[in-house]
């Protein structure tokens, strides 16, 4: 049976519940939340019918974050893939990062897609019509391969175009029990994609993460300023809530054509692109993915982009990213990607 969508927690990030008061009228637009510590005392609380309700509820820390903590004690290693734009290719990126590590057969991969709105993730690694099943244990994760699993709100919709339209805590929740209820197993990489932007997702993730710690995130970005304009922003707010950055990479770098090998620049990076900028921030550059159509191809059809080509450029770009994320996080060299494989592969050591 699969999961329904009905119960998820209301959370917040300084100060989560386990159970949301009951509010006598809808949240206004500018309200801190009802769990929040502002929550009745905000300039914004004024006038609202549910100010006594939320100023006299109970505050305090979230009493499940120590049973996500047990749940993910399995997981060696967890990765943040953020973007502060839509467009550049995230969700794309983070299959292929998956892939990329999930290349090296002895390691166990599972990929958490937190886009709630707009749940690619299941398309691109063709699990689409797949659903979850509860066991006594928790929710299955979809398996992809035997060493790489999914888990997508998109397996739990009655249809593939029915639309998510949910407020903030609603979000929050569901993420919540994606870190609790799923029965990841032994993992050694969990790959969380996220929406664009720095708001609900990226808290939720980050406060329910903190205690079992997170390796850091990987920052996506195209070359041109208007994409890197809203990088800055995914920068400073990977500062303030205290995730490492373990670098940024340039996606749509430059577009090869797969006959000739010849490289074009479609977005011309007039500030510099992304090793400009991560030189300015003092963030580790991972490299530069070009642009290539068979990426495309081969998210529509839900087939691995590395295995289908591996000579191309791109393939070599996407491990090269891998490996130096592995370098980033202090891993030993070979451990993600085997030095044959990248012997084979040309890659740089």
């Amino acid at each position: 049976m699969a999961p329904l969508l009905e119960e998820p927690t209301q959370i917040d990030f300084d100060a989560p519940l386990k159970a949301a008061p009951k509010l006598v009228a809808p949240e206004p637009e500018h309200c801190p939340g009802p769990e929040s510590q502002q929550a009745g005392k905000a300039d914004s609380c004024a006038g609202c019918p549910n100010q006594a309700i939320c100023a006299s509820a109970p505050k305090g820390p979230d009493p499940d974050i120590p049973l996500v903590t047990a749940r993910l004690s399995s997981v060696k290693h967890k990765i943040l893939v953020l973007s502060g734009k839509g467009g550049v290719g995230k969700s794309t990126f983070s299959t292929m990062l998956a892939h990329g590590f999930a290349s090296n057969k002895d390691h166990t991969i599972g990929l958490m897609d937190t886009d709630i709105c707009g749940p690619s993730i299941p398309k691109m690694m063709g699990v689409e019509e797949e659903t979850i099943h509860v066991t006594a244990e928790g929710w299955e994760p979809v398996w992809v391969n035997d060493n790489l699993g999914v888990m997508s709100v998109q397996f739990m919709l009655p249809g593939r175009d029915d639309a998510v339209i949910w407020r903030g805590p609603k979000k929050n929740g569901l993420i919540k029990k994606f870190l609790m209820d799923v029965t990841w197993g032994e993992l050694d990489f969990l790959i969380v994609d996220t929406p664009p932007g720095t708001s609900d997702e990226h808290l939720s993730v980050n406060s329910f993460l903190k205690a079992s710690g997170v390796d850091g995130a990987v920052l996506v970005s195209t070359p041109q300023e208007v994409s890197l304009l809203d990088v800055r922003k995914e920068i400073d707010f990977c500062r303030k809530a205290g995730i490492k950055i373990l670098g940024i990479v340039e996606n749509m770098s430059g577009f090869v054509c797969p006959g000739c090998k010849h490289e074009s620049q479609i977005f011309r990076a007039s500030t510099g692109g992304a090793k400009r900028l991560a030189q300015d921030e003092k963030i580790p550059y991972l490299g530069a993915v070009p642009l290539d159509p068979r990426i495309g191809m081969a998210c529509d059809y839900g087939e691995s982009f590395l295995d289908a080509y591996p000579d191309s450029p791109a393939c070599t770009a996407i491990r090269n990213v891998v490996r130096r994320a592995a370098e980033e996080m202090s891993l030993p060299k070979g451990e993600v990607l085997p030095e044959s494989d990248c012997a084979a592969r040309g890659i740089n050591r």
